[in-house]
This record gives structure tokens, sequence and C-alpha cells, in this order.
């Protein structure tokens, strides 16, 4: 992981729904003041006007409440209503609406365990290194006598729910091996030997490993399905020289997002 792989702080926690609120409604109350004298006839009369003004009021009023209640039913979300819903849509790769296809198992070395502070549990394991004059697609060509490193790996969710679709290893190559141009942009790192660093780059999904489900798209975040395997590939964003081979290249999680103690640790190529 690199500059453009910063660590994600996690799913956020807020709906596509807010709470009901409770709404006041007020009653109209008629004051009563002193009435001047009037004939009993008169008085009669006009105690009945109250009357069927009072009934009247109590009518209007609960015809009132019942068309508010009927519209905090017809606001609340309902799943059943065909109205917008909660559940996650799946994620077209990069938001491209491209899909992920799927790819056979590849032959991989030893898996290794990672999980992060807000739980999601990770499972990865390299597939291959190399070099390539565009290792994902139409890129700038670059100069002449280098080239683009890269490497492939498969990241599984280990977890029973969905988790944040994350790139825990990062690519090293030898100090050796840069030109003079980027040599200041290769960042060494704890635990990692001496003699490596890790250019800028980015990851991507390449493929979903047999029957994985494609990245979900769920409030705005993509997470992994429970259980999915990916294969991915990470690529310098600087050029390497064109002497750099397959086994110059390393893979290591080194970021305190994944290991507690800063330090990196290798995955092993098959």
């Amino acid at each position: 992981m690199h500059e453009d792989q910063r660590p994600h702080h996690g799913r956020p926690p807020t709906g596509p729904y807010s709470h009901d609120h409770p709404h006041d409604h007020p009653h109209d109350r008629t004051p009563y003041g002193h009435r001047p004298h009037r004939p009993s006839s008169h008085r009669r009369r006009g105690r009945g006007g109250v009357g069927r003004l009072g009934l009247a009021g109590a009518v209007t009023g609960a015809v009132g409440i019942a068309a508010v209640a009927a519209g905090i039913v017809l606001l609340r979300p309902d799943s059943g209503s065909g109205g917008p819903s909660s559940e996650p849509s799946v994620a077209g790769e990069g938001g491209s609406g491209v899909r992920i296809a799927a790819v056979p198992a590849p032959k991989a070395g030893p898996p290794l365990n990672v999980t992060t502070p807000e739980g999601y549990g990770y499972t990865l394991a390299a597939i291959r290194a190399g070099t390539d004059r565009q290792p994902l697609g139409a890129t700038q060509a670059p100069p002449s006598g280098t080239t683009y490193a890269y490497a492939d790996y498969v990241l599984t969710n280990s977890r029973r729910r969905p988790v944040l679709l994350d790139f825990p290893a990062d690519l090293f190559m030898p100090k050796a091996g840069i030109p003079a141009s980027a040599r200041e942009r290769c960042m060494p790192q704890a635990g990692i030997p001496d003699d490596m660093c890790t250019l800028p780059n980015h990851s991507k999904v390449t493929g979903r490993i047999g029957g994985a489900g494609p990245p979900i798209e769920d409030e705005g975040t993509t997470m992994v399905p429970p259980g999915a395997s990916y294969v991915v590939r990470i690529a310098s964003d600087l050029p390497v020289e064109d002497g750099v081979s397959s086994g110059d290249l390393r893979l290591y999680v080194w970021n305190a997002r994944f290991t507690r103690d800063r330090k990196g640790i290798g995955l092993a190529f098959p």
C-alpha cells in the first residue's frame, strides 16, 4: 500500500434513512370570556351553536390527525413497497460499470492472515511478480530502457460478513534498479531489507476466483462479500530499469493497519 492506497476507516455507520422524528400536533383552544347578557332564547341558541362547533372541531381534528398519521406511514421506508432499499448493489470495477471476470484458482504461496482494528479479516497469498510496459492495461509508455514492476496476489475475505475492499500488500524492488530520476520517490520501510524500497503504486482487482461474487457497493463503500477471493494486481506508477527481474521483486505487508508492530511481513511466492 502506498500513496494512493491510504487506509480506510471502515464502513460509514449511517444508513440511507434517517430516524422517524415525532411531530407535534398542537390543538387550538377557543378562549372563553364574559359574554354580554342576552335573552334566554338567544342563550339556548348560543349553546347549541357552541356544541355544533365543538363537534365539528373534534371531527376536523380527528381527520387531521389521521391524515398526518397516514403521511407518516407513507413516508416511512417499506422494503415491500417497491421504494428505495438499503440492500447493497453490485459494484462495477473501479466504478466504471465493467464487471470483473471469474478466473480459476491460481497457484499461490503460503497464506498470511491479517486483521484490521475494525475487525476486518483478510487472507493473502502471493501468485507471481514481473515487469511489463503496460501491467494494468493502456497506460503511458515508460521511457526507453525502463518498464513497470507488478505483482499478483490472492485477496480473500476471511470473515462471514462483508469487509472493506482494501489492499494490504505493497510491492518492493531493489534500490539499485530504480532510475536516478525516481530514486527519491522509492521509500524504505521498517523490518524490510535496507536495499529494498517501494515506489508509488496502485492496486486493482483483476479477477474473481471460482464462484466468488463481485464487490458490492454499500452506502458508497466498496465491500468484499463473505468468503470471496479475488486476484489483485499491484503495479508501480513510476518505472524501474529493464534489468529488474521477477526474482528481484517482493510483496510485503507493513502498514500499521494490518501489522501491530509496524514491521514488514513478506509474502512468499509459490
